[in-house]
This record gives structure tokens, sequence and C-alpha cells, in this order.
């Protein structure tokens, strides 16, 4: 699978499941949101905090297993290097993950202050391997 047809089913499935690697060497495993941002990188919201983020600054390698939302049926899964983002940096990233995967926000003042009360964070991976390239 080329990584353009992998961001087109991103961009309209939602549903994920993160691997990120713990420091020691094992899998770590998360359920998020995922979208697909204008330089065509994976985006996800999560928090400062979050074994993730702190697996992911340990070692950017990132491994996305993306699924439609009926869970049967088309998938996909990527890897790459992630980078994350802390606020206030981030800030720009956050509003453009919520658009792309929730639509407009009814307060974006309300939002702003939760993405700093939360702490949250922007991952962007970019995809360097896409797949499947074969099924059964």
């Amino acid at each position: 699978m080329k990584a353009d047809a992998a961001r087109e089913f991103i961009a309209a499935h939602h549903r994920a499941v993160l691997a990120t690697q713990r420091a020691d060497g094992r899998p770590q495993l998360s359920p998020v949101l995922c979208a697909v941002d204008d330089d065509g990188r994976v985006i996800i919201s999560t928090r400062e905090t979050a074994v993730k983020t702190k697996n992911l600054r340990r070692n950017p390698d990132a491994s996305l297993c993306v699924i439609n939302d009926g869970f049967f049926g088309g998938w996909v899964q990527v890897e790459g290097t992630a980078e994350v983002v802390s606020l206030p940096d981030a800030m720009d990233g956050l509003v453009d993950y919520y658009r792309r995967t929730a639509g407009e926000h009814s307060d974006w003042a309300e939002y702003r202050a939760a993405m700093v009360r939360d702490r949250r964070v922007i991952v962007r991976i970019s995809i360097e391997r896409a797949g499947p390239d074969v099924s059964g």
C-alpha cells in the first residue's frame, strides 16, 4: 500500500491503536483518535504526562493500526517517526486536530483552556511505511 492511500483512509477513519516502545522494549498500546494534517503526517492529541508521550520522547518509532468505524472491514497500518509538540507550540495543531476529528467546537476559548489545563500535546507521525499490501 502506498502512503497516500493510507493517508486517505486515515482522513476518513479516526479510530486507531498506537504502539510505542516501553523502556524495557515491550510494546505499549493505546487506543487513540487520529487524523492527517496538511503535511501528510498522522496527528494525535494526548497528554504531556501520558505513557505514550514519554515512550515517544525516548524512542520516536511509532506504529498505528487504523480501523474503520464498524471494526470489521478495511484497515491500515502505518509506521514512522513521531514528533511530540508541547504547549504553547501545540495549540494550533490541537485546534486543527479537533476540526479534523470532530468538526467545529462550540467554544474555542473553552477548548483552548481545556488543552492548557490537561497539558495536551500533539503527536505528529511521518509515515515511512504503510500496509497491508496483501489480504488473507
